[in-house]
């Protein structure tokens, strides 16, 4: 997490997989945040395996109530998620679905918050698939995806041997969906930045 001052965006996604290529993304993303001064918080791997989201039972893990207070105070959100058989990861799509709590919140779900999406799939049908999802989950909880979303093909070379990201396409857009999420942050009316 950052120290500055800047909106807060929280990172949710990745794999079980420690370093998976969707937690990198995503980390890459959040980083290029930081260097455009918002402060981040990052939701991934362990932090998001959460017991089966049920609306009827008000018990919470831990781990759900920093997610859920996380997003609360959220002035952004970026997703990312691996493509699994065709649609979002369960372990993402479960976190997701805690956002079901704010709905008495005064300000409902994700209500005007910008909305940033990545994917990761073997292959470019499946990766902009999900990349859709995402955008079609981000509107149902009246979040603001952004204009420009982060389709990656797995199967494409992009990271080194290190697991440093080095596709210049792939890292040019992370930067640029950093600054597309801090911009509309920014400019949200609403917004609670510090």
């Amino acid at each position: 997490m950052s120290q500055s001052n800047g909106p807060l965006v929280v990172g949710i996604g990745g794999t079980l997989r420690s370093n998976s290529s969707t937690e990198r993304a995503l980390r890459h993303c959040l980083e290029a945040v930081e260097r455009q001064g918002g402060r981040t918080k990052l939701y991934c791997g362990e932090d998001i395996e959460l017991p089966m989201y049920n609306p009827h039972d008000p018990a919470r893990t831990a781990k759900a109530v920093e997610l859920i207070s996380a997003l609360r105070q959220a002035d952004a959100v970026v997703v990312a998620s691996p493509g699994y058989h065709g649609g979002v990861s369960g372990l993402v799509k479960n976190a997701l679905d805690y956002i079901e709590d704010m709905r008495d919140d005064s300000r409902v779900y994700l209500d005007n918050k910008p909305w940033g999406c990545i994917s990761c799939a073997y292959g470019w049908q499946a990766a902009v698939g999900i990349l859709d999802q995402l955008r079609s989950i981000g509107h149902a909880l009246r979040a603001w995806p952004t204009p420009l979303g982060v389709a990656i093909n797995s199967a494409d070379q992009i990271w080194d041997e290190a697991g440093q990201l080095t596709d210049v396409t792939v890292t040019s857009q992370l930067d640029l969906l950093a600054s597309q999420v801090l911009t509309f942050a920014r400019s949200a009316p609403g917004q609670s930045v510090r």
